[in-house]
């Protein structure tokens, strides 16, 4: 390769390194048309191993040396940990689940989650009550939304036929003990995820 056609590369691949980092560590495709590369450059990058390929139509550098949280973190900046990986995350359960339990806008693309590696289980949820009842937590060396400890009960009732039975009363054990239990908001949520019943039959008859 000549001196100038190897400079014009480097440039090329430290402007992705910026447009990438605007852009929580990974491109798509579209992205990187706009910086005048064609399929056949995109393709020869990957090759090179300058670009990883995160899934379909998606693009990183260096994105398979991170850690699976911060992979994870990066991916689902609009998500929010919910059910298995927020019992884990919440201390309610004592070993990660293989598979990320992230709840995100029901609108969204369903392209995003196929991929082989993290391993994401979405949960689709209505854009008025995806953010209801969240607080943001470490996960990595970032942050990610988490639903606080009411709202999880009550999702965690409300779709209990995915949880195992064992994990479900582990749950339920861990918030009763819980010494800053709030449980006028956890009708509050109750109300809202119309798990009302669920809650009086298994929280309730413990108050």
């Amino acid at each position: 390769m000549g001196e100038e056609k190897q400079k014009k590369k480097d440039a090329l691949i430290e402007l992705i390194q910026e447009e990438m980092k605007k852009n929580g560590g990974f491109m798509r495709t579209a992205q990187l048309y706009e910086l005048h590369m064609d399929y056949r450059k995109i393709q020869k990058f990957v090759e090179e191993g300058v670009l990883e390929r995160i899934k379909n139509g998606c693009y990183g550098m260096g994105f398979s040396k991170q850690s699976e949280e911060d992979m994870v973190a990066e991916l689902f900046t609009d998500g929010v940990l919910c059910m298995e990986s927020a019992l884990y995350y919440q201390g309610y359960i004592a070993v990660r689940p293989a598979c990320w339990h992230i709840a995100v806008d029901k609108n969204t693309s369903k392209s995003r989650f196929k991929m082989k590696y993290p391993l994401i289980q979405p949960y689709y949820a209505e854009p008025e009550v995806l953010k209801l009842g969240v607080e943001k937590i470490a996960v990595g060396s970032r942050e990610m939304w988490i639903y606080n400890k009411e709202r999880m009960i009550c999702d965690c009732l409300k779709f209990e036929e995915k949880l195992e039975r064992n994990v479900l009363q582990q749950a339920v054990l861990m918030y009763l003990r819980e010494p800053q239990k709030d449980i006028q908001r956890l009708m509050e949520y109750a109300k809202e995820r119309k798990v009302i019943q669920k809650v009086q039959n298994r929280i309730g008859v413990w108050l």
